[in-house]
């Protein structure tokens, strides 16, 4: 039975129309590509100031909804609180929200911030030696990587200076026995990084598979670390996720249409 959820997009500023378009199509494509637990995890996106003036308001899903049925219109704008700040019929999980808050408040640079439980992610977060450098695609996130250790389900406010001070300015954050996170000025750029590192991951699981440990694998040159940076600017032609996002929101408007209502 699909909800019956009245359209919001003349009722909110273009700007706000917009991003609740685009993380309603990262939504739905995190389904598509496999990695949603469900109706666990968040992607949240910040309003900008054209919107919310000074105030941090950021867009989250619907609690309870599965991510191949999120629309725009069905996001909910919450404050830093997760307190909802319009009339929705559905619920919000401010436990399930401390850890964006906590990247939004140390990171504002942060348009979007995507959290995983994916089986590869969680894999690898519970490896000691985290992310080897055995792929290129190691090597954009190696880039950028820190780690979190895991302090049981993160519901509790008073670990989020402990997450502030290992994120850093990272993109990657690695939280043990728990998941992948990526942080985007954008939420092309968070999607982008996303499936980045989660292919990391499947990548280095595979490896692994048959081996008798890391020893048996061959590593990217360190040289090589050094300039890539560069290398990802000149593969999105400086675009960064703006350079592949047309071309999902076409896929996604072929294999699951409805999001931008």
């Amino acid at each position: 039975m699909a909800f019956e959820i009245p359209s919001l997009k003349d009722s909110v500023h273009p700007d706000e129309w917009q991003l609740r378009v685009d993380l309603a199509a990262c939504y739905r494509l995190v389904a598509l590509y496999g990695w949603s637990d469900l109706v666990f995890t968040h992607i949240s996106a910040k309003l900008p100031a054209s919107v919310a003036g000074d105030a941090h308001h950021f867009l989250i899903n619907p609690y309870g909804l599965m991510f191949d049925e999120i629309t725009a219109s069905s996001l909910v704008k919450v404050d830093m609180q997760c307190n909802k700040l319009h009339d929705s019929p559905f619920p919000v999980n401010p436990a399930g929200f401390v850890i964006h808050s906590a990247v939004h408040e140390a990171r504002h640079d942060a348009g979007c911030v995507l959290h995983t439980h994916t089986r590869a992610g969680v894999a690898v977060s519970a490896q000691s030696h985290g992310v080897l450098p055995i792929s290129q695609q190691s090597t954009f996130v190696l880039a950028s990587l820190a780690y979190h250790g895991y302090e049981g389900v993160a519901i509790r406010d008073d670990e989020k200076t402990r997450l502030q001070a290992d994120l850093g300015d990272a993109n990657y954050l690695m939280l043990r026995n728990h998941g992948l996170l990526t942080v985007g000025k954008s939420i092309a750029d968070a999607f982008l990084s996303m499936y980045t590192f989660e292919n990391t991951c499947r990548i280095q699981v595979d490896a692994l598979a048959g081996q008798s440990g890391p020893k048996d694998l061959t590593a990217v040159n360190p040289q090589i670390l050094d300039g890539i940076s560069h290398a990802m600017r000149v593969q999105t032609g400086g675009l960064g996720g703006a350079f592949v996002w047309p071309s999902l929101l076409r896929k996604l408007a072929r294999e699951n249409p409805g999001f931008d209502v």
